[in-house]
C-alpha cells in the first residue's frame, strides 16, 4: 500500500511537473511564438475529453541566419470547419495562436510566418494525419527541414481534431 501511495505520489509530481511546459491550458487561449531566429521543430498535444480541448507544446531550433520578416495570418477557419494554411513559398511557420470556444468545442487558429532573404524551401511533402480524435501526440520536424503549413478538421462527435503538417527542405536561394 505505502509503494502505491508513493507511485501516485510521484506520478502526480511528473504529471504537475509535465504541466508548467504546457503553452496554454484548457479553454484558454493559446499564443506561441519560437524565439527570434528559430522556427517550430516538434509539436505535442494532449485531449481531454472533460475539457473537450487540447493543450500544447512546441519546440523550436534555430532556422534563420539573417533578420527574418515575420506575420501573423488571419484566422484560417470558422468553428467545427476543415482548414488548410501554408505559409507563402520560402516561409517558415514560428509560432501558433488560437482561442477555445466552448459553445463549439473548438479553436479558431492563425500561424506566424517568417522568412529572411537568405532562405528558400523546395522539396515539400505533407504528412499522413499525425494523430486520431481524443489521444495525445508528439510530432517531429524530420531532420533538416522546416514546418510550413497545417491541416486539420474538426468531428463534433469527438469534439476534438485531426491533424497533418507540411514541411520542406531549406535552401540556399
Amino acid at each position: 500500500m505505502k509503494r502505491a501511495a508513493s507511485f501516485l505520489l510521484l506520478t502526480s509530481l511528473l504529471v504537475n511537473g509535465q504541466e508548467l511546459r504546457w503553452e496554454n491550458t484548457f479553454d484558454e487561449p493559446l499564443d506561441f511564438k519560437c524565439p527570434s531566429g528559430q522556427s517550430i521543430s516538434s509539436i505535442k498535444s494532449q485531449h481531454h475529453n472533460h475539457h473537450e480541448d487540447r493543450m500544447w507544446e512546441f519546440g523550436c531550433k534555430d532556422t534563420f541566419d539573417s533578420a527574418s520578416d515575420c506575420f501573423l495570418s488571419p484566422n484560417v477557419n470558422d468553428f467545427d470547419q476543415k482548414f488548410t494554411f501554408e505559409c507563402p513559398p520560402h516561409h517558415i511557420m514560428t509560432g501558433m495562436s488560437s482561442y477555445h470556444n466552448n459553445k463549439h468545442e473548438d479553436r479558431r487558429w492563425q500561424f506566424f510566418c517568417c522568412r529572411s532573404t537568405d532562405l528558400c524551401t523546395a522539396d515539400c511533402e505533407w504528412t499522413t494525419y499525425v494523430n486520431n480524435f481524443d489521444e495525445y501526440f508528439h510530432w517531429t520536424v524530420p531532420n533538416h527541414n522546416y514546418l510550413v503549413g497545417a491541416e486539420s478538421y474538426h468531428d463534433n462527435k469527438h469534439e476534438d481534431r485531426r491533424w497533418k503538417y507540411k514541411y520542406c527542405a531549406k535552401v540556399q536561394c
